[in-house]
């Protein structure tokens, strides 16, 4: 019993993983040692775990890549699964938390709350993330969710003398409980369904159920209301504008980023491992959240002077584009590019993001917020290279060539083209147009109006290798897309092969 509940190979798939924890520990350790003039020791400490679990999982990519029969790794008895679907995922994830560790060493410099606990719990967020990718077993799932969840309500609330950042912390919890209880109670529903708590197996006895079942639909239907309110779809997206307005800045760009990443491969895992029978039932469900989500994101951003409100909604469309490519993948063996449209924007939408995040960063100054749009007045005049750069990933945003946005964009739109959504294709491409013109509100903002200070904005070493990374990957991307298009079409594999 001893011998195969230690299996040496079902730990090395975790290596990763393992790596993040032990480097979070040992942050909330030397923490002590260290006076307010070396707290930096803590973000290269991170980095430093970072990088390690990103080695590893290179060295998994490299090692599956090499092999053209390459079978998913199935550890601790099928319950976790490495695959190029979950290699790619966690790629995604930790440079998103390497990059958030950059930004946020001058911004906690400024707020005067260089804690170790704060990078700690960035590492601990990421082992749930990156456990998220892998999980194919209905336990590990949700533990892993809860692992990120909570580091994620903690984080908004961060800085404790601020009223906005324990308001924002509080609603999120608040709705993120509510959201976990239905999660769980359909995830209850599918394991009596199954009798196991393996997708595979869940799968397989719900292919074998009646259509139109009506506890497979209660239990559908409750488990996509929980998993809507963590990728932030309408009518659970209430939390997504109050979290990114209270929560500090570099917690907002982590939010917007990896846990999206993170909540989409569990979404993935859940629907086409587990609930792959029901597919015709989830596809038409997404199709209506999408729209609305789309709708509401695009509609509501226009609206906004709060930068980080407005990112908000900006986060919401962006969803609804995503659910676009879910919508394509319902549609069987021909829904192949979608999942690989979905795949390629979560990576595109990861760096421009992380980028304007970091333009937003850099506003934030002594007795200076930094978070309202007038903030931005006159930023051409006063600091050209951080304009030129929000302009680049905005144009990002919006979808605009040749940046990577629109290699997200362009093969959500030839997704579903290709599985005949037609109408769904004209509607992301109208609101495409809508997106351009509240995106320009902020350059518009930059160029015309007359800057309001001369103080000089924020800047350290992380901040500027930060936008070099996320500026260069946006641009790359859009210009040569071949290789990470490439990595896409690897990860699908294990859906579509």
């Amino acid at each position: 019993m001893w011998s195969s509940f230690f299996n040496y190979g079902d730990y090395v798939i975790l290596k990763p993983e393992i790596l993040l924890a032990l480097f979070g520990l040992a942050i909330l350790i030397f923490d002590f040692f260290l006076d307010r003039p070396h707290k930096y020791w803590n973000a290269i400490t991170a980095l430093i775990g970072v990088t390690f679990a990103g080695i590893q999982v290179s060295l998994f990519w490299k090692a599956a890549w090499a092999h053209p029969g390459f079978t998913p790794y199935e550890g601790f008895d099928g319950r976790f699964t490495l695959d190029f679907f979950a290699i790619y995922l966690q790629l995604i994830i930790l440079a998103a938390t390497a990059i958030v560790i950059l930004l946020s060493v001058k911004y906690l410099e400024i707020e005067e709350a260089h804690y170790g606990e704060y990078y700690a719990l960035l590492l601990f967020a990421a082992v749930g993330m990156m456990a998220l990718a892998s999980g194919t077993d209905l336990i590990v799932l949700f533990v892993s969710l809860e692992l990120m969840a909570f580091s994620e309500y903690v984080l908004t609330g961060f800085l404790r003398g601020s009223r906005r950042s324990n308001e924002a912390a509080v609603k999120f919890f608040l709705l993120g409980a509510f959201s976990s209880g239905l999660l769980l109670y359909g995830m209850s529903l599918l394991y009596g369904i199954g009798g196991s708590t393996k997708l595979a197996v869940i799968s397989q006895r719900l292919s074998d159920r009646p259509l139109g079942d009506p506890l497979a639909w209660v239990a559908m239907i409750t488990l996509l209301a929980g998993l809507y309110f963590k990728i932030a779809a309408v009518p659970f997206h209430q939390w997504t504008p109050d979290a990114y307005e209270g929560a500090p800045t570099s917690i907002t760009a982590f939010l917007s980023v990896g846990p999206k990443v993170a909540s989409f491969a569990l979404f993935l895992r859940l629907l086409l491992g587990c609930l792959w029978p029901l597919r015709l039932e989830w596809q038409a469900l997404t199709m209506g959240v999408a729209v609305a989500t789309l709708t509401l994101g695009n509609l509501a951003a226009i609206t906004q002077t709060n930068l980080k409100r407005f990112f908000g909604y900006s986060t919401i469309s962006h969803v609804g584009y995503l659910l676009l490519g879910v919508v394509a993948v319902g549609n069987g063996e021909a829904g192949r590019e979608g999942l690989t449209a979905v795949l390629i924007y979560l990576l595109v939408y990861a760096f421009m993001n992380l980028g304007a995040f970091g333009v937003i960063i850099m506003l934030r100054r002594k007795d200076l917020i930094g978070d309202e749009m007038d903030d931005l007045a006159g930023l051409m005049s006063k600091a050209p290279g951080p304009a030129i750069l929000m302009v680049i990933f905005l144009l990002s945003l919006a979808g605009i060539p040749p940046t990577a946005g629109f290699i997200g964009k362009y093969y959500i739109f030839l997704a579903l083209i290709e599985t005949r959504h037609y109408l769904l294709a004209v509607l992301g491409v109208a609101y495409s147009v809508v997106a351009l013109y509240y995106y320009f509100r902020i350059v518009a903002v930059m160029f015309m109006k007359k800057e309001r200070d001369t103080v000089p904005l924020a800047s350290g070493p992380g901040l500027r290798l930060a936008l070099a990374v996320t500026l260069g990957l946006t641009l790359v991307i859009g210009i040569y897309p071949q290789p990470f298009i490439v990595m896409a079409q690897q990860a699908m594999r294990p859906f579509f092969s």
